[in-house]
């Protein structure tokens, strides 16, 4: 099971969009979600008995860097709001799950609109296409709603076909998703727990690209990505070795 979220945006920089759009995926094994499910509500649990962050509330990166959205009334400090976010990294470990990245660079590629869109979910559909190939795993998608349509043709077209460089000299790979299951399923990201920490881990993955400033680095530094450990799911560059590992960029 393979959730995701993005963070940034595909708009043109000139006209004040983001220098990176990125996208975050957690993966889970259907036979470990249950527990997942369990220890990730306990953990949520933990937060509103220590810092009042109610169970139901939406929790996001932006939220916890600006300290915005429902976090907006309690005040919280950004020190507190940096040990919330490093919480969701780590719990990853405890729930038998893993994370990775994609990141595209739109300045160096010169990209927006629907061909930045296009690179980074055809790049996250590769991923998880050699993943559950080389795991021999069945996969099913969980994303936030809002690209409906535009993911569910990505999705369909990385069940017939896919390409991805060679890591070993020139040329292309061919491949397709025949372990991808039914179409993508687009879910509310404020009724899912595993969409938002995806939404975290996009957000950091990012930030191991390009450094946050001085503001934004007190709750999410660019060393935050470390904090997932072992649960970061290496294999995805560690061929290229391009970046941090877990985190595939596009530039």
């Amino acid at each position: 099971m393979a959730y995701i979220d993005e963070t940034g945006d595909t708009g043109l920089i000139s006209n004040g969009g983001t220098n990176c759009y990125a996208l975050g995926c957690v993966l889970i094994e259907d036979s470990q979600w249950p527990k997942a499910f369990d220890s990730l509500l306990a953990f949520r649990n933990r937060l509103s008995t220590t810092y009042s962050i109610n169970q139901r509330w939406e929790l996001k990166a932006n939220f916890l860097i600006r300290g915005g959205g429902p976090l907006k009334q309690l005040g919280l400090p950004p020190a507190v709001r940096h040990l919330v976010y490093r919480g969701h990294l780590r719990i990853l470990q405890e729930l038998n799950a893993r994370a990775f990245s994609v990141v595209v660079d739109k300045n160096a590629l010169s990209l927006s609109g629907q061909d930045c869109f296009h690179l980074a979910w055809e790049t996250m559909m590769n991923r998880l296409e050699r993943t559950s190939t080389k795991e021999k795993s069945t996969l099913m998608v969980f994303h936030d709603e809002g690209e409906d349509h535009a993911v569910r043709r990505e999705f369909r077209k990385a069940r017939r076909y896919l390409t991805a460089g060679s890591a070993f000299g020139t040329g292309h790979v061919r491949s397709k998703g025949t372990l991808f299951l039914d179409d993508p399923v687009s879910r509310a990201s404020h009724n899912s727990h595993f969409i938002q920490i995806a939404d975290m881990f996009a957000y950091a993955g990012w930030r191991t690209y390009m450094a946050p400033s001085a503001k934004v680095a007190q709750v999410c530094p660019s060393d935050m990505w470390k904090n997932l450990g072992d649960a970061t799911h290496k294999a995805v560059n560690g061929l290229t070795r391009r970046g941090a590992p877990g985190v595939v960029l596009r530039k």
